[in-house]
């Protein structure tokens, strides 16, 4: 498996090897002993998976301690852009945000340690998005920040005009919120 240490440290883009031939392909999505190599060891206790149309929009979420979720995110059919955002009241990077693309085509995978908001916009005219979280989901614990909040300038690569949204991802707080009343 092939990494990237994302800018912000903790963010791991992963690339598993493919073996592929006139059957179809084989690859490993998920092994233990290859993460805590990478220094990422996490006992992962949920897996989830969302269905969505292109253009939709979901995030940025995240869960408050004690309940705070490491994720490792792909996307099994279709492609989404992928974004993380710093949210660790300590971290030299706090406020930043990283993004990728994820799709069934490329394979690649994103480790998302706990402290960090996560969301994904949908790139293809559906996508199936699968992960794993190391905590099980509190609906008490939900946070969220504005997908479109000015100070974070996330660049969603779709037309947010066209973007499909829940009611709830309309009105969740801006980042400010966060820095006056940090979480993690």
């Amino acid at each position: 498996m092939d990494f990237f240490n994302a800018p912000i440290d903790g963010l791991v883009v992963l690339t598993p090897k493919v073996f592929a031939d006139n059957r179809g392909y084989f690859y490993e999505s998920y092994n233990k002993k290859t993460l805590e190599a990478l220094g990422i060891a996490v006992d992962f206790v949920q897996d989830n998976e969302s269905f969505s149309s292109q253009n939709t929009l979901r995030g940025l979420h995240f869960q408050k301690p004690p309940f705070a979720q490491a994720k490792l995110v792909r996307v099994l059919e279709g492609s989404v852009w992928d974004v993380a955002v710093d949210l660790r009241k300590n971290s030299p990077t706090f406020g930043r945000w990283f993004g990728v693309e994820l799709s069934g085509e490329n394979k690649k995978q994103f480790f998302i340690p706990r402290g960090f908001a996560h969301g994904f916009s949908v790139l293809t005219p559906t996508a199936k998005f699968a992960y794993k979280c190391d905590n099980f989901y509190n609906k008490e614990s939900e946070g969220a920040i504005y997908f479109d909040d000015p100070e974070l300038a996330i660049d969603w690569k779709i037309d947010l005009a066209q973007a499909v949204l829940s009611e709830k991802d309309r009105h969740n707080p801006s980042l400010a919120s966060y820095k006056e009343q940090p979480c993690f």
